[in-house]
């Protein structure tokens, strides 16, 4: 006999919800938009009754999934919905999803998990509470449905979303079921599939979120109208710790469409009006002075010379260390010694940072693309000055995140900042690309000084790194760092772990002199392993050759403890003809790395002819993430992992002069072009056993591979980046 709902005190409930492991909140209907967001308490209705927090049933079959995650382009929407569709056993063609708030999630307990999105944890740090979701939906479906046959449960089988009980052949659909279902209590137990079983994970199913892109149907931050909303531009002081000195709102308070001048937080200034473009005209003509302080004397000149200190700085945290790396290079028959340097990048999302704010005495409300729906409700709470619990956001799909929407939340709190000063007018902040530009949280710009020794018989004997540098927890967030120090500083490069070094080196030594300039920094797609496999990648190839070694030889034997490394060094290698003669003045490059629990390698061929023109042919990629929920968007997300990765490699360089970032705009910012893009052959080799990430840990190892492909083109060693700064013409 089913356990009705109804009798679930709060106390009991907490403790199902606990045992289950995510929490299934029963009995409320999430509205997702602004109009219907102070309804956000109603109860479930008969048409449209949720059977968790995780699934909605329609009477036509739809199947509705909430999906707390955030979707920028990545296809996390879609691949989560595999992940609860696998277990609920749904028609997959009738899926569809919708985010609830984190208003609605705080209120009720945080039942949907963490709604951040960056770190490559969208799916690796989730599926297992997801597919629970999924899988006590469904058992409760087949529970309902035996009980108004009046057969036992274990009976019933469910299959795309149809319940049959299998002795009589009796059938009916889950969205007949579903008012009933919502009603029972959820096990506290539920058996989640084998691997082995799984029928749409692994599948290459096809985007949820496709068709609305296409036809236009989607709306992004820039896109949102509200009734009555008025426009905002804003412009913050061009030196980093700068402050707003004044303004002259006479000049512009005529100009046609404005309705207000207003000063933001202590740096910014803001002009309101009915259209942007309005705003913007205004606020370009509007007199400001700042009081740009003293980090107004900083330049990439002075930052270089702080980095080039923390090289030869006896005092550095220690990131890895086995045996002892001085005394092995001391004795070393060879020693090579190479310093490389990383430039701030900026995240250059294509759809500049936007939030719009409606706020009042009693309740504020967000509508934003975010990468964290709970920071950007902390960060609206904190502006509007009200309690969360009176604010609520609205997630909307980003048009580019790469970590920048992710920790940072300033536009929120911009917008609502203005929108304080508009009460009970919608207002949307829009940034222009340079204000986007210059008010960034930027790539961190670090120096790498490498020393590796060789014995008589080439082989790798010790080796001593030292990163000079910025560190993103010291700013962002210092609770995180460990006695002073910040372990991600040491991605790709720890002991062990989800970014441990891909080598075995007897005699090691890996340190960080922490030298923090004032140009913030922040996380940017795979943070520290980008620039951290290129130091790696690129010294590896320089010590086989000072060796007289094959590189890819010479890595498998600094392999022989990482079996999955080699495993997908080894897929490139082979895929790509290493040791084969390429085509003529073709020349190939390797690189091997892991991240985010993830293993990548990937083989570039370039060619680079003799007025130094770099043509990159091909790069052939392996991922080893485990388990492969969707193969074709880590195709995907591999080869967007490249544009990026590559952009940044060939074109990506933020300079300081007078205290403030010198590029505005992409005349001075450039990314690739189609023209520049290699053909990239992925290869997806899931071995099982563990959850990696797809959309950063492959970033890291384009640009070695083809750095090392350079440097057998031409003879070249390349150790500042970008490599529009360089003259690649053969030695």
């Amino acid at each position: 006999m089913s356990k009705k709902r109804v009798n679930v005190s709060r106390r009991e409930f907490l403790i199902h919800s606990t045992t289950i492991g995510a929490g299934f909140a029963l009995g409320m209907y999430i509205p997702l938009t602004g109009k219907t967001a102070l309804a956000a308490e109603q109860t479930v209705t008969a048409e449209v009754p949720e059977v968790n927090a995780w699934v909605v049933i329609k009477p036509d079959d739809t199947v509705v999934i909430r999906i707390a995650r955030s979707e920028m382009g990545q296809g996390t929407l879609t691949g989560l919905a595999q992940l609860v569709a696998e277990e609920l056993e749904c028609d997959w063609s009738k899926v569809t999803t919708e985010y609830p708030t984190p208003g609605q999630s705080l209120a009720r307990e945080r039942v949907w998990g963490s709604f951040s999105t960056g770190g490559s944890q969208g799916i690796r740090g989730s599926h297992a509470y997801v597919r629970k979701g999924g899988a006590v939906a469904r058992q409760m479906l087949i529970e309902a449905a035996a009980d108004a046959w009046g057969v036992d449960m274990e009976q019933c089988r469910a299959a795309n979303s149809v319940i049959t009980h299998v002795p009589s052949g009796r059938t009916t659909t889950y969205g007949k079921v579903a008012v009933d279902a919502a009603d029972l209590i959820p096990p506290l137990e539920v058996e989640l599939k084998d691997p082995k079983e799984w029928k749409l994970i692994g599948k290459p199913v096809k985007r949820l979120d496709t068709v609305d892109k296409l036809t236009g149907k989607q709306v992004f931050g820039a896109d949102l109208q509200l009734p009555g909303m008025l426009n905002a531009a804003i412009k913050a002081c061009p030196v980093f710790g700068g402050k707003l000195k004044s303004f002259d709102a006479a000049k512009v308070r005529t100009m046609p469409g404005v309705r207000t001048v207003v000063a933001v937080e202590d740096n910014a200034v803001a002009v309101v009006a009915e259209t942007w473009w309005q705003a913007n005209t205004a606020l370009n003509a509007l007199p400001v002075k700042w009081d740009t302080g003293p980090n107004a004397a900083v330049s990439s000149q002075t930052i270089a010379k702080m980095l080039d200190e923390g090289l030869g700085a006896k005092e550095a945290s220690i990131g890895n260390e086995a045996g002892d790396a001085k005394k092995a290079l001391k004795e070393a028959v060879k020693t090579v010694e190479a310093t490389y340097a990383y430039p701030y990048q900026n995240h250059a999302t294509m759809e500049p940072m936007n939030a719009t704010a409606l706020w009042t005495k009693e309740r504020c409300e967000v509508w934003c693309p975010t990468q964290n729906g709970e920071a950007a409700l902390q960060a609206t709470a904190e502006a509007a000055g009200l309690s969360a619990s009176r604010c609520e956001v609205y997630k909307i799909h980003l048009g580019g995140g790469f970590g920048r929407r992710g920790a940072f939340h300033d536009y929120v709190k911009q917008a609502v900042a203005i929108a304080k000063q508009v009460p009970g007018i919608p207002v949307k902040l829009l940034w222009s690309r340079e204000e986007d530009m210059q008010h960034g949280h930027y790539h961190p710009i670090t120096k790498a000084r490498l020393v590796g020794g060789l014995d008589q018989n080439g082989d790798l004997v010790g080796m001593q790194v030292r990163i000079s540098g910025q560190s993103i927890l010291a700013s962002v967030n210092p609770n995180w760092m460990s006695n002073g120090v910040d372990m991600f500083v040491f991605q790709g490069l720890m002991a062990e772990g989800d970014h441990a070094i891909s080598y075995s080196v007897p005699n090691l030594s890996i340190d960080h002199a922490m030298r923090n300039p004032h140009v913030p920094p922040g996380f940017w797609r795979g943070v520290n392993i980008n620039q951290n496999a290129i130091y790696m990648e690129s010294f590896i190839d320089e010590l086989a050759h000072a060796a007289g070694k094959d590189p890819l030889e010479f890595r498998q034997k600094l392999m022989s403890d990482n079996p999955k490394g080699r495993a997908v060094l080894d897929a490139v290698a082979e895929k790509a003809g290493w040791g084969k003669s390429a085509p003529e003045g073709v020349h190939r490059g390797l690189a091997v790395c892991k991240a985010f629990a993830s293993y990548v390698a990937a083989c570039a061929e370039v060619s680079v002819d003799g007025n130094g023109k770099l043509k990159m042919h091909r790069i052939v990629a392996a991922t080893d993430p485990g388990y492969a929920v969707n193969p074709q968007q880590i195709e995907a997300q591999v080869e967007g992992s490249f544009v990026f990765g590559l952009s940044a490699l060939l074109y990506g360089e933020c300079t300081v002069a007078a205290g403030g970032v010198e590029q505005q705009n992409f005349d001075t910012y450039a990314s690739m072009l189609i023209a520049d893009m290699p053909k990239v052959e992925v290869i997806v080799m899931p071995s099982g056993g563990f959850w990696g990430g797809i959309g950063e840990p492959t970033i890291a190892v384009a640009a070695p591979a083809v750095l090392n492909a350079i440097f057998a083109a031409t003879g070249k060693r390349i150790r500042e980046f970008p490599l529009k700064n360089n003259d690649l013409r053969a030695v």
